[in-house]
């Protein structure tokens, strides 16, 4: 077996991963591994990494059934697999998608079975002046967080579901200004209909609760008038990303990050812009519909 280190970050999750290839087969042994440690720590990074496109999927495919975005503008047209997220302009039209995780969230809650985890491999990552990197991304700990409810509202809940909407998500970017995409279309609302999911979901491997709420994308709760169930919706999203439950991961060219999107939220910072940047491809595997 590789001489592999898994370093914890220090805070309710996130963990680097030293001494591994991503470009290279492993043998079962080092995968079991990397598997357990993906579900202890929630978000791994693997740093140093050189890989295709190819090689990309060949990695997401060792945890799972790799899937394509379900808006794919802007996946690669030889790999579809493979969504692009840059901030680069062509011709003065986007490359990728530019406006990716400006809010906190989980990977595409919006659809009936949301993926299991989301890979980002960094291409380019833009700079200061002074070299720093900018674009950090924010991980938030939704198991802990629902571990600190009080019981009666962990009791209340038990079993209440809530809507998921993707026309409510792109409203509240578009509100708050953190969204350059066209306005929805029909199209994109037949396809993308709302959902119901769990309040309160449980993960697959751990059986641990976690709070599965997004701030502005979630819409009622079964059971719940309607004014109440608002004020729910909005402590429930702020419970889910209190500074004490997160994780900041400072990029660098070469990371290949992974996380888990039952057990994690997390949040882009946007605080860069051209000439300054940014290119990672994305790609994602199937999950199930949460329970």
């Amino acid at each position: 077996m590789p001489d592999i280190d898994i370093v914890p970050s220090g805070r309710p999750l996130g963990a680097d991963v030293i001494g591994f290839d991503a470009a290279v087969p492993h043998d079962e042994g080092t995968m079991a591994m990397i598997r357990a440690a993906f579900s202890l720590h929630g978000v791994l990074c693997f740093r140093d990494q050189k890989l295709d496109e190819q090689q990309l999927i060949a990695f997401t495919q060792e945890f799972g059934e790799i899937e394509s975005y379900v808006l794919s503008d802007y996946a690669m047209e030889q790999h579809p697999e493979v969504l692009i997220v840059s901030n680069i302009l062509e011709g003065g039209e986007p490359i990728g998608l530019m406006d990716a995780g400006m809010t906190w969230h989980t990977d595409m809650s919006y659809i009936a079975e949301p993926p299991a985890a989301t890979f980002l491999h960094a291409k380019e990552i833009p700079v200061d002046e002074d070299g720093r990197a900018l674009g950090d991304t924010l991980f938030s700990n939704t198991a802990v967080a629902y571990d600190a409810l009080s019981e009666d509202l962990k009791l209340r809940l038990a079993g209440a579901r809530t809507t998921h909407s993707y026309e409510a998500k792109h409203a509240r970017r578009a509100r708050e200004g953190k969204s350059n995409r066209k306005p929805i279309s029909q199209a994109q609302r037949d396809a993308l209909p709302p959902v119901e999911h769990p309040v309160f979901r449980t993960h697959a491997e751990s059986g641990r609760k976690c709070v599965y709420v997004i701030a502005g994308e979630c819409e009622g709760i079964t059971g719940v008038p309607e004014d109440e169930s608002e004020l729910l919706l909005e402590t429930l999203a702020a419970q889910c990303v209190k500074p004490e439950l997160r994780y900041r991961h400072k990029w660098r060219i070469g990371d290949l990050l992974m996380w888990d999107n039952c057990l994690v939220q997390h949040l882009a910072v946007h605080d860069y812009a051209l000439p300054q940047r940014r290119l990672i491809l994305r790609t994602t595997i199937k999950g199930d519909c949460p329970i």
